[in-house]
């Protein structure tokens, strides 16, 4: 559900303290690089929040390679390593600098994802570096886990834990029933998670419906936060304040709009607004402009007006209410939002209104809008591209000229 716009990237952590990955194949020298034509950056990265249905192809345009020679294609180019040990079965992701590939371990049948990153580009190093840094330091049951990790010159292969239950907002549409415990449970993994990280010191800065998975489709099953990408990790006893602009938009709280240094609550602001869009199928602050969409952040205000905001209880409204708050000061933490008394009862007593029906409807009406944009977004690419750059000045002068309007806002 995000605006079209690539990421912020944030600097690398350099002050990780905590190795917990069993093994880690270095880069062994090749004079020449063999994998050079594999993976290419191919523009922002950003997914939907909401899945997109699939857009109907024109039977007129080139069809796509078959699978079988596609998976052949990554298999070849894989380093000689990893092949030796893992079967490549398919590609199943992909970003601006990486491939996530699922593969099978040879020896013990273990399904694994792999993920490919290219770090000869520097935008890709940093997100490497900061994921890396992360992702040895962390074991918790709602976090994915990294297994293994080889390096070569310029990319580096991460094997970790495969999810396969699908993406939070699949499995709802798909489920024909969801109610506000359903919610609590799904935010009851995610806290945990969250929990955990700040106590270690770290903030993912980029919490959203799409980096949240399930591990299995069973209905038993947990959800693991993913996509430590742009995360930082900060030694206890630190300053824990931070200062790089970045995440997705839509997400994004308040002071990191207006560049003050800020805390791992920007985690909490985004908790805020996934569980807006759980409860709903609808985001709290959403524009096409992107001037627009900071002012609704800035000012912190939305509305629970449309269905099926009347069946949601004030409770749930209350829990929301103190996530999305603008002074980060007044926002709850992991540990407070755990022992919310929302969170605590819907976990105890089910409430039995099904908001699936307005729910997924919203989901999937946001979903064919997309849809419907990204066509449209297509067919005018080439007669924007001359005007790109102006483009982007100007957004950022209106930037520039919202922080300052707000500074004393916010401040206030």
């Amino acid at each position: 559900m995000g605006c079209g716009t690539s990421k912020v990237l944030p600097e690398p952590p350099k002050d990780v303290h905590l190795d917990l990955v069993k093994k880690v194949e270095p880069y062994t020298g090749y004079k020449t690089d063999i994998y050079k034509h594999f993976i290419k950056g191919d523009g922002d990265g950003i997914k939907s929040a909401i899945p997109s249905p699939p857009c109907h192809v024109n039977p007129h345009t080139e069809q796509p390679e078959p699978r079988k020679n596609r998976v052949a294609k990554y298999r070849a180019k894989f380093d000689p390593r990893v092949t030796a040990k893992y079967d490549i079965k398919a590609l199943i992701g992909r970003g601006s600098f990486s491939r996530v590939v699922r593969v099978e371990h040879k020896a013990t049948k273990q399904p694994y994802a792999i993920k490919l990153i290219e770090t000869k580009y520097r935008e890709g190093r940093e997100v490497c570096e900061s994921e890396l840094c992360v992702l040895r330091r962390v074991r918790h049951t709602n976090i994915i886990q990294l297994i293994e990790v080889f390096e070569t010159q310029e990319r580096v292969y991460m094997v970790m834990e495969l999810a396969t239950g699908g993406e939070l907002f699949d499995r709802i549409i798909a489920k024909g029933s969801f109610t506000e415990r359903d919610a609590t449970r799904v935010l009851q993994m995610v806290l945990d998670g969250v929990k955990y990280l700040h106590t270690l010191g770290i903030t993912h800065r980029d919490l959203k419906p799409e980096n949240l998975l399930y591990y299995h489709p069973g209905m038993d099953s947990k959800i693991m936060i993913t996509d430590f990408g742009l995360a930082s990790a900060r030694k206890k006893g630190d300053d824990c304040l931070m200062k790089t602009t970045c995440g997705t938009p839509e997400y994004i709280a308040p002071e990191i709009l207006v560049r003050k240094p800020y805390t791992n609550s920007v985690d909490m602001w985004a908790l805020g607004v996934i569980s807006y869009i759980l409860l709903s199928g609808t985001m709290p602050f959403e524009d096409d402009n992107r001037t627009r969409l900071y002012r609704q952040i800035l000012k912190g205000k939305y509305s629970y007006s449309g269905e099926p905001w009347p069946s949601v209880s004030n409770l749930a409204k209350d829990f929301i209410d103190h996530l999305l708050t603008v002074d980060p000061n007044d926002r709850m933490t992991a540990l407070q939002a755990l022992k919310h008394p929302w969170v605590v009862t819907m976990a105890a007593s089910s409430s039995m209104k099904n908001l699936h029906r307005s729910i997924s409807q919203n989901l999937l009406k946001r979903a064919s809008s997309r849809c419907q944009s990204t066509k449209s977004a297509q067919s005018t690419r080439s007669s924007r591209s001359t005007k790109s750059n102006k483009s982007r000045r100007v957004r950022e002068r209106e930037l520039r000229e919202l922080n300052l309007r707000y500074q004393q806002h916010y401040n206030g």
